[in-house]
């Protein structure tokens, strides 16, 4: 029905309609992919790599202090999906793990307390440090020490709080250098990335001393070894209008207020287009598509393979290096899975030659391994 314009400041393959999936009043369309994504019968789709390269495309559209967002192009909703686990899950990060108790006369219970502690981000790099498995040793483990009282100090003639150390706070906690920490840190003190997370309220009196130790993990054994607050991705939306049915002029404004604000233009003549430099901005609200009076003006489509990732940094990743990160831990992945396959085949290969590997293959190609 809708045609795309030969000014279109978007690629010419993005109307191709094999990248779209329909979005319609009370349901979407052609959302499955074919069997193997990207392959249709009767086509030769064999691996190519400088095609592959012509059409991946990464490219940053915001970065602020804590969050980016960038677009993958050319990828399977599989491998986006797969980076977005594992950078909620699989990106190593520094957190509190063991909290010792010494004293604790709040009103908050022990439990309680260490768990919020453990949500602290901390600005260590995770990357100087070691997966602890056993003993705690200066490669794997921070320690940290908190120990705050709250007094009664002078009425402050301003009309502020008459208690010292009424808040404690993340900044509160204090390093404790470990072995030959204080070299490898060097003027990058240990401590938490932003000191005022209020971490609990205290009367005169009142104490917390406790002693943490910190070390390295990953999100899916706790979400507070989540590198990210959130990473997340949608589809980007694309708006063809119909030319052989344009938009009746007097309904101009009503149009333009079905989307999200800035992504259709009304001209002087009250003729509506869209700007496509703030298309990805719209939410697929559907509005238009409840009035009747547009049936057959617009059509609404996402871009399958155009995925728009909004990811934000709690810790000490900058948020641009965050994606990079998740790009080396699913080439670890495919490393190992490269190495098992390896295996396997020279195995089958040692079964072929007449050796005892095992106790040879069933009737489903199986194979049962010695010694396993």
């Amino acid at each position: 029905m809708a045609s795309s314009s030969s000014s279109s400041l978007l690629p010419a393959s993005v109307f191709n309609p094999r990248r779209h999936v329909g979005v319609h009043a009370e349901r979407v369309s052609d959302v499955a992919s074919t069997d193997f994504p990207g392959h249709y019968p009767g086509e030769d789709h064999s691996w190519n790599l400088a095609a592959f390269k012509e059409n991946l495309k990464v490219s940053v559209k915001r970065l602020s202090q804590r969050s980016v967002e960038f677009d993958l192009v050319g990828v399977d909703a599989s491998i986006a999906n797969a980076f977005r686990r594992i950078l909620l899950a699989e990106v190593p990060q520094i957190a509190i793990e063991d909290v010792f108790v010494f004293n604790n006369t709040s009103v908050i219970q022990d439990e309680v307390l260490a768990h919020r502690l453990g949500l602290i981000p901390l600005n260590v790099d995770p990357h100087v440090f070691d997966f602890r498995k056993d003993i705690p040793t200066e490669r794997n483990t921070i320690v940290f020490r908190l120990n705050v009282t709250c007094e009664r100090g002078k009425t402050p003639s301003n009309g502020g709080s008459p208690y010292i150390h009424e808040f404690v706070k993340s900044g509160d906690l204090e390093w404790v250098p470990q072995g030959e920490q204080n070299d490898i840190f060097g003027a990058s003190v240990p401590a938490a990335t932003n000191k005022d997370i209020v971490i609990a309220k205290l009367r005169p009196g009142q104490v917390i001393e406790v002693e943490l130790h910190a070390i390295k993990g990953v999100g899916k054994d706790h979400a507070k070894w989540s590198p990210v607050a959130t990473a997340t991705y949608r589809t980007h939306p694309l708006i063809l209008l119909n030319p052989s049915k344009p938009v009746p002029p007097h309904l101009a404004q009503k149009f333009a207020s079905c989307f999200s604000p800035g992504v259709v233009k009304v001209g002087a003549d009250n003729k509506v287009s869209i700007d496509e430099k703030h298309l990805r901005k719209e939410t697929m609200s559907r509005e238009v598509l409840r009035h009747k009076e547009f049936d057959g003006c617009v059509e609404l489509k996402r871009i399958r393979d155009w995925f728009i990732f909004s990811v934000e940094s709690e810790g000490p990743y900058t948020p641009q290096s965050l994606f990079p990160e998740s790009i080396k831990v699913m080439r670890a992945k495919i490393a190992s899975i490269r190495e098992a396959a390896e295996a396997l085949l020279a195995d089958s290969q040692d079964l072929g030659s007449g050796a005892a590997v095992g106790n040879g293959p069933d009737a489903d190609g199986d194979v049962e391994m010695s010694g396993l």
